[in-house]
């Protein structure tokens, strides 16, 4: 008898489809076989999120994607902004596994490195995930949150030099705080992750790529 295929929706929470269309490419890339995603975003809210004004911003159209993916029989949703926006309402909702990218990430550097540090976007983003770090209980794992000070929007410009800036910000953590692990705080630095872990030699990571391999081994455990 054949395994059932895993059904997961992946919403981003902004509205820039350009950058729903790379998560969802990068997500499929790690899904591995038996596995379906499915990458949305919501009809209206901001084309990028900075910060919580933004965040509260893109609550109301994330939450309605958490119900239509709920009612559509999702075997898990995950919620692809790092600051993990609405990700405990969307629980309340859900009824499925429902995982943020961020929390997922910080849990996959934990496995893979021990302590770590988080490599952002903008210095606005800083104190959401600080704040997210301390209600998860992983501050005494998390050496720092750093900014890079590339747009979220930057991500999606081919020749932009945000892979430049990301990589120069992880030289200097290494630097510094000597984490075991790296994490991309920006589900659009998605492509980023094997690269830079090749260039620096220590273990990047995606959250995208983490919250899929939970997601789908939360599913399996339940079956």
């Amino acid at each position: 008898m054949s395994e059932k295929v895993i059904r997961i929706l992946i919403i981003n929470p902004n509205t820039t489809a350009s950058m729903t269309k790379n998560i969802g490419e990068a997500a499929r890339l790690v899904a591995g076989p038996g596995v379906d995603i499915v990458a949305r975003n919501p009809r209206s809210g901001p084309v990028s999120i900075q910060g919580p004004e933004d965040g509260y911003a893109a609550l109301p159209g994330t939450l309605e994607e958490v119900v239509k993916g709920r009612d559509e029989g999702f075997d898990a949703i995950i919620l692809a902004c790092f600051d993990d926006t609405g990700l405990a309402e969307a629980r309340k909702l859900s009824g499925v596994p429902t995982i943020g990218i961020g929390e997922a990430a910080f849990h996959a550097a934990m496995l893979l490195g021990a302590k770590f540090s988080v490599v952002t976007t903008l210095s606005i983003s800083v104190p959401v995930i600080e704040q997210n770090i301390r209600e998860y209980g992983l501050d005494s794992m998390c050496l720092k949150v750093r900014a890079s000070e590339v747009p979220v929007l930057d991500l999606e410009i081919p020749d932009s030099d945000a892979q430049t800036k990301v990589s120069s910000e992880i030289a200097k953590s290494l630097s510094d705080e000597r984490p075991g692990a790296v994490v991309l705080g920006c589900a659009g630095m998605a492509d980023f992750a094997t690269e830079l872990s090749k260039i620096h030699k220590v273990p990047v990571v995606d959250g995208v790529a983490a919250a899929v391999g939970f997601a789908t081994g939360l599913v399996r455990l339940d079956a």
